[in-house]
């Protein structure tokens, strides 16, 4: 007589469901890296039968920021570190010595950013940042002298009167291949 063998199947009906809670988990615990860039609001696009603004703005009321392909900064003609920068870009906003070649007033101030096509990225987000720091601490140093406290602890009516008199005004060119690179 014969036996009538058969292989033992293995159930794999739960497979789909292991398979499922597996992905389940590396999703939620993996964590995903995000890039880093700069947030900044562009000014809406003009009509079409909107006339062009011709606004003449004071030389001395803009602080030339020039950044090459070596990475290096030209701050009005004169080679700076980025550690400077900051510093030098508070001092041209508030101009608290009133000196003629500076800013006349912190609300007439503008900062004139120009890049080179070979600038590293990691060099425009610090200077971006560097900037943005001095118009942070002017606006802190600022709230606690009006108001006696942070600038975070403001109401929206008080930040937005010193966001008024320290207005963040970046003027970005166009890149250009200037340093060769």
């Amino acid at each position: 007589m014969r036996r009538n063998r058969t292989t033992p199947e293995v159930n794999a009906g739960s497979m789909a469901d292991i398979a499922f809670l597996l992905l389940i988990f590396f999703l939620v615990t993996t964590t995903i890296d995000t890039d880093r860039g700069i947030s900044i609001r562009l000014p809406p696009m003009p009509e079409e039968n909107q006339p062009e603004n011709d606004i003449r703005i004071k030389e001395r009321n803009v602080m030339k920021v020039l950044v090459n392909a070596n990475d290096q900064l030209l701050v009005n003609g004169e080679l700076l570190s980025v550690k400077e920068l900051k510093r030098r870009a508070k001092e041209f906003i508030d101009n608290p010595r009133k000196d003629p070649n500076l800013s006349e007033s912190p609300t007439k101030a503008v900062i004139s950013l120009k890049n080179d096509r070979g600038t590293s990225y990691n060099i425009y987000i610090t200077v971006h940042n560097e900037l943005k720091a001095a118009y942070n601490e002017l606006r802190e140093a600022k709230a606690n002298a009006d108001f006696g406290k942070p600038f975070e602890k403001l109401n929206e009516t008080q930040q937005n009167e010193i966001k008024d008199y320290y207005r963040q005004v970046i003027s970005e060119a166009e890149p250009e291949n200037v340093g060769g690179v």
